[in-house]
């Protein structure tokens, strides 16, 4: 019993990293990939959706057991370990997809708040203003705690969409295939909502900020597999609540289309949580995302975190101006997904070969089946963003 109560003390000492990031993870554009997939193909893609826990587990697992040996983060390895170049390759292009993706967040934030009869001119300061308040001149521990409840909220939030749409009857269908062109993007665009490149950077990072080591790697896995999981659930969940809705009410400038769908489907208040919903996620994508990619360029330009607001102003300011006018973002979300399977290359492949460093590493470095099962889920990820630029319509 003793031993019980000294593991589970340890699980709650150590968790947050790997869970926030999991949750991160289902941001606005993953939301909306979701959502298409479950307006175009219903329950038939639910089996993927699960399927994906794998790569995403494996692959995160490695980056939060290298934060954990290591004690650095991933662009600190980087740089120490290599060069200044290559850390530049691998966390500038990084950061290049984040002020796409703080576009994405915005704008999601901007359309859930619009679903509820808010202007984006109001919502999108605010919301800017509270990422602010929330990350400024803080220390991980305390950045975490909001982060937290937000998460709580998120999950009871998508929960209850789903509820909504499926009380009034879903058809399921547990599998199903195509090789058309449209149905391999939607698989690429899945995956690439999957794993991101911010996700690495900030798992190492975080792993360190909280002040796990080796000795609780057991821990770090289980938090992991909790949260790779219950990420992918959630976006069984994003799937279920827009079955029967319109694929073209997913327009991001049609706000007020998306709530009478949503509406005539799932009843008078699942817009209302929809709404909630890509809040609260865009909200913490915006903070993870933020911290992520920050923490990654200066730790690889040598610059030490005390700058890494700086950065994060830079990349941000431009993303909160964008959505505050009428821009049509649904394809961007999904190609964007796509997209972030070419870049996440260069930061994967960088943690696969310091993971298999054993002088860094020791006994707890990448080896055997678990290296082989690394490298292919890296290289089908990387398969599959080459078949997804395929023609499709």
């Amino acid at each position: 019993m003793k031993r019980l109560k000294g593991k589970v003390g340890k699980i709650i000492s150590t968790w947050g990293p790997a869970w926030l990031v999991m949750i991160a993870d289902v941001d606005a554009a993953s939301a909306i990939t979701a959502a298409d997939t479950g307006a175009q193909y219903g329950t038939k893609l639910v089996w993927f959706l699960m399927l994906l826990v794998i790569p995403l587990y494996v692959i995160q697992e490695v980056a939060g057991r290298v934060g954990a040996v290591t004690g650095k983060g991933l662009g600190e390895l980087i740089r120490e370990n290599y060069s200044r170049h290559i850390a530049v390759l691998a966390a500038i292009p990084m950061a290049l997809v984040d002020i796409i993706s703080y576009i994405v967040e915005y704008t999601g934030i901007a359309v859930g708040f619009q679903m509820m009869g808010v202007s984006p001119w109001i919502s999108v300061p605010i919301a800017f203003l509270a990422h602010v308040v929330v990350v400024y001149n803080r220390k991980y521990a305390e950045a975490e705690k909001p982060l937290l409840i937000c998460s709580l909220i998120f999950a009871v939030v998508w929960i209850v969409a789903a509820f909504l749409t499926a009380r009034h009857g879903i058809v399921v269908v547990p599998f199903y295939f195509s090789t058309s062109p449209d149905f391999i993007f939607m698989l690429a665009a899945n995956i690439g909502a999957v794993i991101m490149p911010f996700m690495l950077f900030y798992q190492v990072s975080a792993t360190v900020e909280k002040g796990t080591d080796s000795s609780s790697v057991w821990a770090v896995r289980f938090e992991t597999l909790i949260g790779a999981i219950f990420s992918e659930l959630i976006m069984v969940a994003i799937a279920v609540s827009a079955i029967g809705i319109s694929a073209n009410s997913l327009d991001f400038t049609s706000p007020k289309v998306l709530s009478q769908s949503l509406s005539s489907v799932a009843g008078h208040f699942a817009p209302y949580v929809f709404g909630v919903g890509l809040i609260t996620a865009s909200f913490i994508a915006l903070i993870v995302i933020s911290l992520g990619s920050c923490w990654g360029v200066t730790e690889a330009m040598g610059w030490g975190k005390k700058h890494w607001f700086k950065v994060y102003l830079i990349e941000s300011i431009p993303a909160v101006l964008i959505p505050l006018f009428s821009f049509n973002l649904i394809k961007l979300a999904l190609n964007l997904m796509v997209l972030q399977i070419i870049v996440l290359i260069a930061p994967a492949v960088i943690l696969g070969v310091i993971a298999s460093n054993k002088k860094l590493m020791g006994n707890f470095s990448l080896k055997g089946f678990n290296r082989f099962i690394y490298w292919f889920f890296i290289a089908l990820i990387f398969a599959t963003g080459i078949v997804s630029m395929l023609p499709h319509s």
